[in-house]
């Protein structure tokens, strides 16, 4: 019998139900491991995605991940514009060590990871591709940890801006390696030169133009945060939909939007970013999908080559930031500050998938790489950011060393002053 008012069965998983279960599986898996106490809760958005995923329960499909990949781009585009805004110009200007830092890190991560994969017989131009996709460093898990935990100081605002660049440097490596990739594939010396060129060209000429109207209306419409939200949101939302539209980067659009309305607004008509709970909400699906896309079998088809990355591209970083010792910060700091640059996702899984996209066969190899390397930076960065930031005192209640201050406070030295009964003693005899 056919009653047409049932709903089909097996039912079909709508957007509605995809959001409320990525966000309460999140919810979840964050709540677990803030419980635990020295997990942040990242990586228990990432975990439950993994346990969540076709990886190991199958819950979310691959379906159900590709349909939720509006709320990733949103999400990602919040984070980088958020970041662009930390970046500022005339700080970097003004401490060139700073900005020297990023240049050494940077290529000493690029030497590093591509000096050790040519080791494992990994062709030369595989070995330069997943080496600038090392150069980037994972915005979205410092910019969480440090909102979670509260982080103000010196080594915070360096780790942001050196994660901001480290993108930009990323991104422009990437760039400059496109041309001898289309070339090696026989695409034609136009597509070689012209393809690179119109995609930086018209990454930074959206943000430019999103940039302007931002300002524009910012200086027109009531500077009140209600407003100021809506119009952030819009711009964003925009900025993705126009790049994706052109064929442009969103990952660069929003990261040069971001710098721009922080350096042009000199009148500071744009309020400091603070997408609130409405971000956040946003910030959660971003981790689960992405736990939920890590793959164990990326790492097992990678071996040890993704481990010699992840020990390369730390190595190298590491070493390339202790010039921040004459930026403001000692040996100690500058070593943390390291830390805060190990996790790497959004900016190299969105350069590996483009690359996969036009080169399947040139980008499987790169692809397992790189991913195998997700998959251990992803699980360790939060928990080294967290750390990081910790030990370095820049976290309220938390003193250098990790030690909490109410702890320290409970045991009071020794007075030579004899307190108040002791007198009274003294005054009864």
């Amino acid at each position: 019998m056919n009653w047409p008012f049932l709903p089909p069965w097996p039912p079909d998983i709508n957007g509605f139900i995809l959001f409320g279960l990525l966000m309460l599986a999140g919810l979840l898996g964050g709540e677990l491991a803030h419980r635990s106490g020295f997990v942040p809760r990242i990586t228990g958005f990432i975990a439950i995605g993994f346990v969540l995923g076709p990886s190991l329960t199958g819950v979310l499909t691959p379906e159900m991940l590709d349909g939720a990949q509006v709320f990733v781009d949103v999400a990602l585009g919040l984070i980088l514009f958020q970041l662009g805004r930390l970046l500022d110009l005339s700080l970097a200007r003004r401490e060139r060590s700073l900005f020297a830092a990023a240049i050494a890190e940077a290529g000493l991560a690029f030497a590093g990871v591509f000096a050790v994969l040519t080791l494992f017989d990994i062709a030369p131009m595989q070995a330069a591709v997943a080496a600038a996709i090392g150069i980037s460093s994972s915005p979205a898990v410092v910019l969480l940890v440090v909102k979670e935990l509260g982080a103000e100081g010196p080594l915070t605002d360096r780790s942001l801006m050196l994660v901001a660049m480290n993108n930009i440097l990323s991104f422009l490596a990437y760039t400059a390696l496109l041309p001898f990739i289309h070339y090696a594939h026989n695409s034609g010396w136009e597509i070689a030169v012209l393809e690179p060129l119109y995609v930086l060209g018209v990454s930074l000429g959206i943000a430019g133009v999103f940039a302007w109207l931002l300002l524009r209306l910012a200086r027109m419409l009531p500077k009140d945060e209600t407003t100021q939200f809506a119009l952030l949101i819009g711009m964003v939302v925009g900025t993705v939909g126009v790049a994706q539209l052109a064929n442009g980067s969103m990952l660069l659009s929003l990261l040069a939007l971001g710098v721009m309305t922080r350096n042009l607004d000199r009148h500071s008509h744009v309020l400091p970013v603070d997408f609130g709970s409405g971000g956040e909400i946003f910030f959660v699906i971003l981790f689960v999908v992405a736990g939920a896309r890590l793959h164990l079998a990326d790492l097992s088809s990678a071996g040890f080559a993704a481990v010699a990355f992840v020990l390369a591209r730390f190595v190298g970083k590491s070493a390339g930031v202790m010039l921040l010792t004459r930026a403001g910060l000692d040996f100690r700091q500058s070593a943390l500050t390291g830390l805060t640059l190990v996790p790497m996702a959004g900016m190299a899984i969105g350069l590996t998938q483009m690359t996969a996209a036009r080169y399947p066969e040139f980008a499987a190899t790169l692809s397992a790489i790189v991913l195998g390397a997700i998959v251990i930076l992803e699980t360790i960065g939060p928990v080294l950011t967290e750390y990081a930031l910790k030990q370095s005192g820049e976290v309220p209640g938390i003193l250098a060393g990790g030690a909490r201050a109410s702890s320290v406070n409970e045991r009071q030295p020794p007075s030579d002053e004899p307190d108040g009964s002791a007198v009274m003693e003294s005054k009864d005899a």
